[in-house]
This record gives C-alpha cells, sequence and structure tokens, in this order.
C-alpha cells in the first residue's frame, strides 16, 4: 500500500515491479489523485486508489477485504503538485490564497488561523509545531500587519521581523508556513493514527517504509518503530536515518531535508535480538544505507525549495 500517493512517483515504480498481488494507492487530495489515475492507468486492476487520509489505513483495509499487506510506504509532507501551485497557498515563493489544504472537504484554512488566532496562540503554533524561535516576535508582527492578504504579504511580514542567524539557508518564513500548514492539515494527529494503526495491516515480514521532512515528523516515526522493537513486534532496518547523498540533493534540491526509516514485522514467536540490514530491498531494488527512492521528489516539506 502507497499511503500516500500523490501524484504517483512511488506507486509507479511499485506497480512496475509487481508480478503478483495489487497495489494499493491512498491520498488526501482529490487533485493528485486524479493524476495519479491517469499516470497508472496502464496498470489496469493492479491499481487501486481511495480517496482517503493516510490514517484511515486500517479502515481502508477492512473496506476492501484486503489480505495482511507486504508492504506499507509513507512519504509524507507536501507534494510538488501543491508546493507548484499558487491557488493551493502552500508557497511562500508566489502570491496565492491563505488556504494550505491538502484535503479541500477540510475545515479549518490557513486564513483563520493567520487573521483571527490570538497572538499566544499564533506565537505557540510557529514553537511548537516548528520550532521556531522567534515565534512571539513573528506573532506579533502578524497580529499587527492584520489583515494578511496573501502568502506572499504574510512571507514578507514574517521575513521583516525575523532574526537572520549566521548564514541562514532557507526562507525566513519557511517555518511559518511550515507550523501553519502542520496545523490546517491536523498533520501530527494524523501520523500519529497512521502510525498506531499501520502495524496490524501488515503481513508478517511485511516492509514498512516512511519518509520524513522535519524533526517533528521523525522523532514521532523513529520513537514508534522503537517501541514496536522493544515490544517484539518489529524489527527496525534502519539502524541510522537513511539520508540523502551530496550527489543526489544536487540534482533534486527538494530532497534535502529528506530521512527514511523502515521497520519489518516479525513472526510473534521471534526473540532474537533487533537486527539492523547495511543493505535492504525497497520494492525490489537493492539499497545501500543512503537514499535512492525513485520519486523522492513528489513529496517534500513546505518552505524548503524552491522549497521543500
Amino acid at each position: 500500500m502507497d499511503a500516500t500517493a500523490g501524484t504517483a512517483g512511488h506507486a509507479i515504480e511499485i506497480a512496475k515491479r509487481l508480478t503478483t498481488g495489487r497495489l494499493v494507492a491512498l491520498d488526501r487530495d482529490p487533485e493528485a489523485l486524479e493524476i495519479a489515475r491517469e499516470r497508472l492507468k496502464e496498470f489496469g486492476e493492479k491499481v487501486i486508489l481511495v480517496h482517503r487520509e493516510f490514517s484511515e489505513i486500517g479502515e481502508v483495509a477492512e473496506e476492501l477485504k484486503l489480505p495482511p499487506l507486504d508492504g506499507v510506504v509513507a512519504d509524507l509532507g507536501v507534494s510538488t503538485l501543491e508546493l507548484d501551485s499558487p491557488e493551493r497557498g502552500f508557497s511562500f515563493r508566489s502570491a496565492g490564497p491563505l488556504n494550505m489544504r491538502m484535503n479541500p472537504e477540510t475545515p479549518l484554512t490557513a486564513d483563520e488561523i493567520v487573521n483571527q488566532w490570538p497572538e499566544k496562540e499564533l506565537a505557540n503554533l510557529l514553537y511548537e509545531k516548528a520550532e521556531e524561535r522567534d515565534s512571539r516576535r513573528i506573532a506579533r508582527s502578524i497580529v499587527r500587519a492584520r489583515p494578511i492578504r496573501d502568502t506572499a504579504h504574510l512571507a514578507t511580514v514574517v521575513a521583516g521581523v525575523r532574526k537572520a542567524r549566521g548564514r541562514q539557508k532557507l526562507h525566513p518564513a519557511t517555518k511559518t508556513f511550515l507550523a501553519l500548514r502542520i496545523a490546517v492539515n491536523r498533520e501530527e494527529e494524523e501520523l500519529g493514527q497512521f502510525l498506531s494503526r499501520t502495524p496490524a495491516t501488515l503481513n508478517s515480514g511485511g516492509r514498512w517504509i516512511v519518509l520524513s521532512y522535519h524533526s517533528l515528523e521523525d522523532r514521532l516515526v523513529k520513537h514508534a518503530f522503537q517501541r514496536l522493537a522493544q515490544e517484539k513486534r518489529f524489527r527496525v532496518l534502519t539502524k541510522k536515518v537513511i539520508q540523502p547523498s551530496e550527489e543526489e540533493v544536487q540534482a533534486n534540491p527538494r530532497a534535502r531535508s529528506a530521512k527514511m526509516r523502515v521497520a519489518e514485522k516479525i513472526d510473534p514467536a521471534w526473540q532474537g535480538p533487533d537486527q539492523a540490514a547495511s543493505k535492504f530491498r525497497f520494492w525490489g531494488v537493492a539499497l545501500e544505507p543512503r537514499l535512492q527512492l525513485p520519486g523522492t521528489q513528489r513529496r517534500e516539506c513546505a518552505g524548503l525549495a524552491g522549497k521543500s
């Protein structure tokens, strides 16, 4: 199962390698899912596309009456489609509405947070969700500049008040946009539910791959995998998180913050020590402990590229 299909970057590579079985691909973004549907149509009934949140992986497996899964991949963050569409409001590179919703049915928008939330709540959000050290100063500036018209206006307000620290590589508004996106899409809650529900859907020996793009996400994944390993339910195949090589970052700048962790479900009777693989397979491709994933550029964290 590809729990975050996006525009099918990973799904295409998975489908190409399937000799038996099927691929189920989920995504909360209906626009991305339609693009994925078109790109995957050559695979016919081998691929099933479902418009659902990835936190609902258990419900989807039950509704489709799926057997235990042999693999689950989740590529977290925001897609290139969303980032490069100004009307979606994810990027500070061009003017767009303060939207940031991955699913258009989500009731909360960035506009509500930016223009209506109290200053203290806004500052807490920036600090807690994006570890923004200038959160109070930024929140105060946003409140004074209300109404904030669009993403470009917001980026200008933040850049004008945020302190420069050393050789700053990221845009000053990166963390502000990240925190807003996380709040609008309930990303922390969604990821928590996904991490708690996925183990029950996997077959013994099934692989679980998660790519994250910022410290909050990676921390949640790391701790979940460690807990499952301690419970002797999974073994972690990535003793150290896998990150992109310098060559890949040069070829694909949006992959620079990617972190990949992999775990394997084990038989309940297995009592041996945790064994990390120095080499493992990602959908049929042998990988060294470096990031060499097809379609990594498909998903990323808002703020880094052009972002990422």
